[in-house]
């Protein structure tokens, strides 16, 4: 069984791949069935930003305008994968399988039905941003107004600095 968990303007939708409530974690999960899907997960020996996606098929017109006005890019999702017990009892925890933050949703809407897909990124996509801030008295006082702590980096940038052996 897969748990989502998906953070929106209003609040967090905990949806879960079986059919009614259940309850986990000291929340409600409302069931989705086969109506909820998930992309591939991939886990690679390298450093690399994955991510993956969360779909939602056959949905209500409610949920359809929800993704539309509150989803917002940043804020964070997570999927968690377990198992049950023929007696819908949730065997120990289930693993975290993915966790990061909303990238962009997309609603394809046809003849037949109407689909969310809600794409998220790992948070390594971070390191591809470049950081604005660096370590000058100019960006320490943007910070801390008044410190002086990098007054002097600039002055000992370029300097040649010979270390006597005693």
């Amino acid at each position: 069984m897969i748990f989502f968990e998906g953070m929106f303007a209003s609040g967090p939708v905990r949806l879960w791949s079986g059919l009614g409530e259940i309850g986990w974690a000291g929340q409600s999960w409302s069931g989705a069935g086969g109506l909820l899907g998930l992309g591939a997960i991939e886990e690679t020996s390298e450093v690399v930003a994955g991510g993956t996606s969360v779909s939602l098929s056959g949905i209500p017109l409610d949920l359809v305008q929800m993704a539309i006005a509150e989803a917002r890019q940043g804020l964070p999702g997570k999927v968690w994968l377990g198992l049950l017990t023929p007696e819908r009892t949730i065997i120990a925890d289930p693993v975290l399988a993915f966790a990061g933050r909303l990238d962009v949703p997309e609603i394809t809407d046809d003849a037949d039905s109407c689909r969310i897909t809600i794409s998220y990124e790992s948070r390594l996509i971070d390191l591809n941003t470049a950081r604005s801030w660096r370590y000058t008295h100019e960006s320490q006082q943007t910070l801390h107004p008044g410190d002086l702590g990098f007054e002097y980096v600039t002055a000992i940038q370029d300097r040649e600095i010979t270390w006597e052996r005693g």
